[in-house]
């Protein structure tokens, strides 16, 4: 694609950077702020700074927040003594959204994933021992994708977290196999979250 212009380029390849966008949607996102006036882009481009500067994961939880702890981990009325392990914020939004679930989150960060370089040291998962170390948690939810990585991340849990006294549940699979949670309707994952059952059990469907 060529561009009249070096400096449309280089935003246009910054737009074309981020996960789902093409180059011509890229080109359509950068010409309309080329349309807005200069305050209006210097709150856009000052929002994105303070999004990187501000913005920091949650000390018991690895959620996003703006301050040491997430407003979810801060609630008073919410079960501490249950663990539900996410990807990310993605699906603590879609759990969330459901109105089944009050216990607390531990977000990964991500899942295993060889094909892309990700291992079991590059996820969020010492910070969910040291939680379990406290003796308090009595239920840990895996509630990871429906894929095979998800599948692999769920049993690396398995077996790591199985050491301490909890239980250990995964979502039913009313979620279709190979979708990701948050693209899940809010009914169908309110249900794979009441009728939760024991991972155990994914063993004698294989």
């Amino acid at each position: 694609m060529n561009l009249p212009s070096k400096y449309l380029e280089e935003v246009v390849e910054h737009f074309a950077s981020l996960p789902g966008i093409g180059k011509k949607t890229a080109l359509r996102l950068v010409l309309n702020l080329l349309k807005r006036d200069e305050e209006e882009l210097q709150q856009f481009a000052g929002s994105i700074q303070h999004l990187k500067a501000n913005i920091s994961s949650c000390e018991t939880c690895g959620n996003i927040t703006d301050a040491k702890l997430c407003s979810i981990c801060l609630l008073p009325n919410r079960n501490k003594n249950i663990i539900c392990v996410v990807e990310d914020i993605r699906d603590v939004m879609a759990i969330e959204s459901t109105e089944q679930y009050f216990g607390t989150y531990h977000v990964l960060g991500g899942i295993i994933s060889p094909m892309e370089g990700i291992g079991p040291n590059d996820l969020n998962i010492s910070l969910l021992s040291e939680r379990l170390k406290s003796n308090t948690v009595e239920e840990v939810i895996l509630a990871l994708p429906t894929s095979m990585e998800g599948d692999t991340t769920n049993f690396y849990l398995y077996r790591k977290i199985s050491a301490f006294k909890v239980k250990i549940t995964t979502l039913t699979r009313g979620v279709s196999v190979g979708t990701e949670l948050h693209y899940a309707d809010e009914i169908t994952l309110g249900r794979s979250i009441v009728n939760r059952m024991p991972f155990e059990l994914n063993f004698s469907q294989k």
